[in-house]
């Protein structure tokens, strides 16, 4: 739930590029614009998906700002425009992404974070590959380090989170049909990133955060507004049907994957048990 004053954040999430966030976060900013609402996009990369430039038509596109770096001149979101316009709604895509140096912030969730501050609320998209716990995960599955990351808390504090899910064969039916890549990058596409096993288990993958993401937020906070005594059951609950996990790490850069494998495997990323101990078991092998 957004805090007072602040704007409202949907991300939609996909397990790979094409399988249609773009397209649907632009269906319901049409959608918000019928009913009345002020909505504006902030940026949109359509990737030459006709499909995808044509939805957006009707919809006020707020100007990028062009952006001069190492001899070549670069487009970006126009954060400060994007603030002196104050639509009620912004759409802004690529979450992930990394702007040129040289504009207000090094990544594009850091432009929205200001954004929603101001009272704005957002629209944007991601795929799951680039959750930094993931990453280690994903370079395993697929072959590919994905080299553009953000932080689980974005999609952790986001007031919504919609995954756009379709099966592996039909965003490879999507692909073979020119609606992803431009055609001469479709069978290097197929070669590697999408092929069908990747896409499989991107998808599990995908199904699994955002169930982890349901279940973190349906447990109810400490200061949260339910009843002690059901805080008091679900706590019980918890501590009755959680495992305990207990990581074991020398103190050498490889580990950082130990420990976000640790994190991603934890029953509750809010258990202060599960922190406690793995605070013991870091201090027992690398002090």
């Amino acid at each position: 739930m957004s805090e007072p004053g602040r704007g409202h954040h949907k991300i939609f999430l996909g397990m790979a590029a094409g399988v249609g966030k773009t397209f649907r976060m632009l269906q319901e900013g049409q959608a918000e614009a019928e009913s009345g609402r002020d909505v504006a996009i902030g940026y949109l990369e359509p990737h030459g998906r006709a499909e995808t430039t044509a939805l957006a038509e009707g919809l006020e596109v707020i100007p990028r700002r062009r952006v001069t770096y190492r001899d070549s001149v670069l487009e970006e979101m126009d954060l400060p425009a994007v603030l002196a316009r104050m639509p009620e709604l912004c759409l802004i895509d690529e979450l992930a992404h990394t702007n040129v140096p040289g504009v207000e912030h090094q990544k594009r969730f850091q432009d929205i974070e200001d954004v929603l501050e101001a009272g704005i609320d957002v629209y944007s998209t991601v795929n799951v590959q680039h959750l930094e716990s993931l990453n280690d995960q994903v370079a395993e599955l697929t072959g590919t380090r994905v080299r553009e990351t953000v932080p689980d808390t974005i999609l952790g504090s986001a007031d919504e989170v919609v995954l756009i899910d379709i099966t592996p064969e039909s965003l490879i039916e999507r692909l073979l049909a020119g609606k992803v890549y431009p055609g001469e990058r479709v069978q290097a596409a197929l070669n590697n990133f999408f092929k069908i096993e990747n896409l499989s288990a991107l998808r599990e993958v995908s199904l699994r955060q955002v169930a982890e993401e349901i279940e973190a937020k349906r447990i109810p906070s400490e200061a949260g507004g339910r009843p002690r005594e059901d805080r008091l059951i679900d706590s019980a609950a918890s501590q009755a049907i959680s495992e305990r996990l207990l990581a074991l790490i020398e103190p050498q850069p490889k580990s950082q994957r130990v420990v976000r494998r640790a994190w991603r495997s934890a029953p509750s990323r809010t258990s202060s048990s599960t922190r406690s101990a793995g605070s013991r078991a870091c201090s027992a092998r690398t002090c």
